[in-house]
């Protein structure tokens, strides 16, 4: 097994995380996690903060059934960047097979979810490459560069916008999951865009997911303006960060803090367990550290995974 090797204390074997009924963590310590890979052995329960190097499908089969009580994460968005590792989605494959690949992962994930848990899915539409293999950078966002493009999918025309955060919600509400509800993340602070034939994009789709009919969902936790029930357009602006270190790479795509933060106090207790399968810069781990839940992270990139453990670390 791989361990962490930051100045963290951490078990020397996976099944050290060890087993418990009682979830409750002791907050009285400093914050913990044990650094694992895809082909480590399955641990037995989730007594511990776990970060895992790895493709999610894979790594998601190391837990222990129904230990996730809310899942709160942004998959790479398809056509839009090249994290270049292998492996990695939404780069070079078909439409089809992307969101078919998500499918198939969520399916791994419904096996770890508690039967009253909840998914929160951020993700973002594109638009048809019209066959260009390339992006040059865009002066505004140097990082939406890409050195190869998906051709643009069948029953599509050049320029269109994809409509894809609705296409994986049709998949996954076919594929059994509860499609509970749609939020619009407003960014007052949005990227200005380079086009001049359409409105500047300045908002992306989160979904709300369940399990089952039935799930937990804390009504009163997150509050609107005059304390209404809160709606379904969040005005969260962006926050972007400074590297950890000038030797870590950087990630281009940041989930703000206020964002993860809030999903997580609508649909989890302190002290329950919250999963990010696609955990890139590790923005959900540190807002269930701050907040009291104990936290699983997946990542295939192993230099995003060495820029987590050392966030969460200084945290």
């Amino acid at each position: 097994m791989a361990v962490s090797t930051s100045r963290l204390e951490v078990p020397a074997r996976a099944a050290d995380i060890g087993v418990a009924e009682d979830p409750a963590l002791d907050l009285s310590l400093p914050p913990k996690f044990v650094s694992l890979t895809e082909n480590d052995d399955p641990v037995s329960s989730l007594n511990q903060n776990v970060l895992v190097q790895g493709h999610a499908k894979a790594a998601l089969r190391l837990l222990p059934r129904t230990s996730i009580q809310t899942v709160v994460t942004s998959p790479p968005y398809w056509s839009l960047r090249d994290y270049d590792v292998a492996q990695q989605i939404g780069c070079d494959e078909s439409l089809t097979d992307y969101i078919d690949e998500i499918v198939d992962t969520f399916e791994e994930l419904r096996r770890v979810l508690r039967d009253d848990g909840t998914v929160w899915l951020n993700i973002g539409d594109a638009y048809t490459s019209g066959n260009r293999r390339y992006r040059a950078p865009d002066k505004k966002n140097r990082a939406r560069a890409m050195a190869m493009r998906p051709p643009t999918p069948e029953g599509l025309k050049p320029k269109d916008l994809i409509g894809l955060p609705w296409r994986l919600a049709f998949a996954l509400q076919e594929a059994g999951w509860w499609l509970r509800s749609e939020v619009i993340w407003s960014k007052p602070n949005a990227h200005p865009e380079s086009v001049r034939d359409r409105p500047t994009k300045s908002h992306e789709t989160v979904f709300l997911l369940s399990k089952n009919q039935d799930y937990f969902y804390d009504v009163d936790a997150v509050r609107g303006p005059n304390s209404r029930r809160l709606r379904t357009t969040w005005d969260i602006p962006t926050e972007p960060r400074k590297r950890v270190t000038e030797n870590l790479d950087d990630h281009p795509a940041i989930m703000p803090a206020t964002l993860a933060e809030r999903c997580i106090a609508l649909t989890s207790r302190c002290g329950d367990v919250v999963l990010d399968p696609y955990a890139g810069s590790g923005t959900t781990l540190v807002a269930a550290q701050c907040m009291e839940r104990r936290w699983v992270g997946v990542e295939l990139k192993p230099a995003f995974v060495e820029q987590m453990e050392q966030r969460l670390f200084n945290w």
